[in-house]
Order: C-alpha cells, then structure tokens, then sequence
C-alpha cells in the first residue's frame, strides 16, 4: 500500500493491515516518509482512532523499527523486568524500583526520559549526580544489566528508531494526544528491551499527564491490552497525583529522597507506598514471588540487609558517578544558595493543590526547560511540601524553597500560595492507588 493510500484509508475510517502498518513505519525509520505524509498520518489516527489490532501493529512496529535487546546470550539468572510512568511531580519512584528489583533477583534495563512540561524527568535527575553517564555504550549497558542487575539510561539512536520521528511531528501538529499514538510511543520503547513483564504507573489528578480521571483510565487499559497482545504481560496502576507523590520537587532533591528510601531511612509515605505497590506487582509476573505476602518479605528483606541501596551504588559508580554517593551525599550533590520558608496565607487546612502549578514553579526556577534544548539548574526546587490535609499555619509551611536567588524565590513563593486552597474543615486525602489492572501475555 502507498503511503499515500494507506494514509487515505485511515482518513476514510478504515481500518489498516497491519502489514501496511509495518511498512509504513519502516519508511519512517528509514526516511522514505515525509514529514508533511508523516503528520497527516497523525492527524488522520487523531481523528478517527485506532482499533486494538492496529494499536498492536503500530506498537510492535515501533519496537521493530530499530535494535530489539536480546539477553539470552548472557544467561541472566532472572527475568527482565521493567516499570513506566505517565510522570508527575515529585515522582522519583524509577530511582528506588530499580535497584530495588534487583535485589530482589530481576534485571532492570530502564530506558528513561527527560522531564517534559510541569513533569519532572528521571534523566534530568540522574545527571544532577557529578559524572553520570546516560548514554554508554550497549557494552557498558549490558553489563550492568548483567552484573548489577540495574542500568538507568536514556533512549539510544538505535531503539525504536521510528519513534522519534513521529513524536517530533506530533509535538508540531497537535497530534500528542491520540491515544494509539501514546500507546504505540510508549510501548514501542518499553517492549525494545526485551522485557518478560512490565508495570506502568498511570497518573490520575490535577498534577497528572492526561487531562482527566477517565482518560487516565482509558490509557491504563489500553497499555496493558496492547501490551499483553504483543506478547509482554503487563499490570497497569491507577495512582494518585492531585499532590507532589514525594515531600520534594527538583532534581538533586530528588535523588536525597531517593537514598532515604534506599537505605531504610524512610519505610513510610506516598513515594515509599507507589514504589512497593508496583514493585510488588512486578515480582509477581515476573515469577519471582509466588504471593503477595511472599512479594512484600523479599522487598523488606532487600531493603533492611541493605542490598537495594548497594544496587543504586553500584549503577551510579559504574555509569561513572562518584563511589560513595550515599555516604557523601552532601558533598556530590548540588544545593541552591537561597532557600526560604513558605507559609500560608492563612492557618488551615491544606484542602487542596495544584500539583501541575507546582510542578511549573519547579521549571520557572530553572529546574526543568521551557524551551527545549535549555540547561536545567539541579540544585533548585521544592522541599519539605506539605501534603492534603495537614493543618499549615506559622510553624507548619507550605514548602521550603531552593533557589538561586531571591527573586526567583518569591515568584516562586507567590505561585505556591496561588496553588494551595486553604480552609477550615477537615478532609480526607484522595484515594493513593485506584485500582489495579492486570493482564496476562496473549
């Protein structure tokens, strides 16, 4: 079929072979289609959708448009196991699952992303660590997915080649929203890694990616189905984002955050409970738990003989990072020069956030980009948030602000107190993890 008539199909609401599919997405790997053919292909899928069996041609197509990772020539002794997230902030939970499951026996190969809008990106936090590479080379990659059982990197040129064409179209053509097209980018990534099962963690709530509770919902069904369909049993979570999910926002921030967790400073809170939800999940379809209770006594036990904060040593050091990270934190890390203390503008309770806003007041400090391409500050950020329900008042701030100056710690001072309703009764905080949707490889 001619890109030109299989982009006429589309249009017309036909539905599309999937071998017409598979060699249209060739010719996107490979530069045979043109970007005007390319957005009008987006914006037909856009307007009329896309049935499971072509969101599963699109998506393995996506996959098999670049390097697929094998590892069965390393003899691993575990499953290949990996998570995603639809991001948010305060989301730091890639930092502590990895290592975590490998301690627990899995192989974590994470290919991750930069922060994108008000989200924060695990890249962006990882590079806050003095010498830290994400982008080795397959040799040093694969290695540490061998030896440490973890590697946390970003996409290479070679995986899911066809990808990053279409996403850059569709960031121009207003096309970024079409559901089997965040399906197939997502999964096309995910599922080049060669995985035997993935988790994903779909935000709901005003600091979440998709714009609404039902549409989160759709997208967590529509992972899990084409990603089982294509042969890779995945559960997808429902969890809460209408608050930052860690007290913490910005990228060296972040990674303290992450070493508390990993060192068993911290065995409470909404980061710790996503984090073991979905760790837990994970060892289930990837077999290495055979119950719930039995998933819950492995990750205690990686966590209290101190071998998931070990795990996180070893991939930092051997992704070039500093050997004693989590002893010295204080002295690898980056801090900013400024930090206030922001309160309220009146006693209450904090009944309500804008996490989305927070998340830009993160970005306007200069730890995230408003332009692509920017430099980010990683010392800026947020700390010490306060969640929904607690009562703030003159001893109890809304956050402690990190910036470079005081300038940008006023703007962001003024933002914060916009994004927070205050009031007098009592609320209960939303729901942390919806629901759980689950689905075994077809």
């Amino acid at each position: 079929m001619l890109p030109q008539e299989l982009i006429r199909h589309k249009r017309d609401g036909l539905e599309l072979p999937s071998e017409a599919i598979a060699e249209f997405v060739r010719g996107i790997a490979e530069e045979r289609i043109g970007d005007g053919q390319l957005g009008a292909f987006a914006m037909a899928v856009y307007l009329n959708g896309m049935s499971d069996a072509e969101t599963v041609a699109l998506t393995t197509a996506i996959r098999d448009s670049g390097q697929v990772l094998r590892w069965d020539d390393l003899e691993l002794p575990g499953p290949v196991l990996d998570k995603h997230s639809t991001g948010g902030v305060g989301d730091l939970v890639s930092l502590v699952l990895g290592p975590w499951i490998a301690a627990c026996g899995g192989h974590v190969p994470m290919v991750s992303g930069r922060g994108l809008g008000h989200t924060g990106g695990t890249l962006d936090k990882l590079e806050s660590i003095p010498g830290y590479d994400v982008s080795p080379d397959q040799g040093r990659f694969r290695r540490l997915v061998q030896e440490v059982g973890v590697a946390i990197i970003g996409q290479t040129a070679d995986l899911a080649a066809a990808d990053k064409r279409l996403y850059a179209v569709r960031d121009v053509t207003a096309t970024v929203e079409s559901l089997p097209l965040i399906v197939a980018s997502i999964l096309g990534k995910k599922l080049a890694c060669g995985l035997d099962a993935l988790v994903m963690d779909v935000k709901v709530g005003s600091g979440a990616f998709m714009p609404t509770q039902e549409a989160s919902i759709e997208l967590a069904n529509a992972i899990a189905e084409v990603a089982s369909r294509a042969g890779t049993p995945t559960t997808a979570l429902l969890t809460d984002m209408s608050q930052p999910l860690a007290p913490c926002a910005g990228n060296a921030l972040e990674v303290y955050e992450a070493i508390a967790l990993l060192s068993g400073d911290k065995r409470e809170g909404r980061l710790f409970e996503v984090t073991q939800a979905l760790a837990v999940e994970i060892l289930l379809q990837g077999g290495l738990a055979e119950s719930r209770q039995a998933a819950m006594t492995r990750l205690d036990r990686a966590l209290s003989s101190g071998d998931a904060a070990e795990r996180f040593s070893r991939m930092v050091a051997g992704l070039g990072g500093p050997t004693d990270l989590l002893e010295r934190a204080d002295r690898h890390l980056p801090q900013a020069p400024c930090q206030i203390v922001v309160h309220a503008d009146r006693p209450g309770i904090l009944r309500r956030l804008d996490t989305r806003a927070l998340g830009m007041a993160v970005v306007e400090l200069g730890g995230g980009r408003l332009q692509a391409g920017e430099a980010i500050d990683h010392g800026v950020g947020l700390s010490d948030i306060a969640a929904l329900g607690e009562r703030v008042d003159d001893r109890r701030p809304l956050a402690i602000i990190h910036a470079r100056n005081q300038a940008d710690a006023q703007r962001a001072a003024q933002r914060l107190r916009a994004a927070a309703e205050i009031g007098d009764d009592e609320v209960t905080p939303p729901t942390l993890i919806h629901d759980a949707i689950r689905r075994e490889a077809k």
